[in-house]
């Protein structure tokens, strides 16, 4: 078997004089979850229609399975659920599982099998007879995501699938994710919001107008960024701590949540000159630690925030 399931090889797309992907190479391994990470506008959907083959490169070359093939002529190897959702809201819920199935090649007696299997796994037993239309929005992007895998696809491409859905539901999707994963299928999903990603992924993309910025395996990625991070957590005394973080020549980025924050040394500063500062000013800490940096202080320190304010330009707004 081919050590790679997608390949993309220096990979350039222009709508209408705007170049959504410029020259982009990354290479997906086969199993485990593969995140490919941007701001709004960065390129993900584009580059994800590219792989499955619903729009075409102008330059470069995408391989699919270590072998020629588009992403339609791979189809029933793949599962692809889209950042715009659509289902036949007439249809029963378990009708339009079966119709998804069967267009994938599965029997409708196979279809309908998994289709029940799933939906009671996903706590939508009740709605198997109901119409699409009188399912709550998260219930039928859940509908959607079993339509994704129903036909036991090799690798699973999901576009933003955590978009709008509450924690409990996005929750009971994310194991599915990490299942899928753990029984050696390889699952590529695209997504702006970073500690989805970081709780995920195994290796990362992350692009920005279009390039990339940041690749490898997401261990090797904060080792390299450096360990120069201090996570903070305040009892009392905030707004003296407020003015030692803001004090560029011993911090020089920090994520402040008021009661907690995350903050990035300065260079050539030793985390204990900062508790020093804070002791000294009275600063009551219910935790001092150097811990590695999170995806989002890296992403924001890759991506810029010129990048993370971009407007969307390409088809998909992605």
């Amino acid at each position: 078997m081919p050590e790679n399931v997608v390949e993309v090889q220096e990979v350039t797309k222009r709508f209408a004089g705007h170049t959504a992907v410029r020259a982009l190479s990354l290479a997906v391994p086969r199993g485990g979850v593969f995140g490919l990470l941007g701001p709004n506008g960065a390129g993900k959907t584009t580059t994800l229609r590219m792989i499955v083959d619903i729009i075409r490169p102008d330059e470069g070359r995408i391989a699919l399975f270590g072998g020629s093939g588009t992403g339609r002529e791979h189809a029933g190897q793949i599962g692809y659920l889209p950042e715009e959702r659509g289902l036949y809201k007439k249809m029963t819920v378990v009708e339009q599982l079966a119709f998804l199935g069967e267009i994938k090649g599965l029997s409708r007696r196979d279809a309908l099998t998994r289709a029940r299997q799933w939906l009671e796994r996903l706590g939508l037993n009740d709605w198997v007879d109901h119409k699409v239309e009188d399912l709550s929005k998260g219930m039928q992007q859940k509908v959607q995501f079993i339509g994704t895998f129903l036909h036991d696809p090799e690798l699973v491409i999901l576009d933003e699938p955590f978009s709008g859905l509450d924690p409990v539901n996005t929750q009971a999707m994310k194991d599915v994710v990490v299942g899928l994963a753990r029984e050696g299928r390889t699952v590529l999903f695209s997504t702006h919001i970073m500690d989805q990603a970081e709780r995920m992924c195994d290796r990362i993309v992350i692009i920005a107008r279009g390039e990339k910025v940041v690749d490898g395996a997401l261990s090797d990625i904060k080792a390299d960024f450096g360990r120069r991070f201090l996570a903070l957590g305040f009892t009392h005394h905030r707004e003296q701590a407020a003015r030692i973080l803001a004090d560029r020549s011993l911090i020089t980025h920090v994520d402040d949540y008021g009661g907690t924050a995350e903050a990035q040394l300065a260079a050539g500063v030793a985390p204990d000159q900062v508790l020093h500062a804070m002791v000294q000013a009275g600063v009551g800490l219910a935790r001092f630690e150097v811990v590695e940096p999170s995806l989002q202080s890296i992403f924001i320190a890759k991506v810029g925030p010129e990048a993370v304010t971009a407007p969307a330009l390409e088809a998909g707004n992605a």
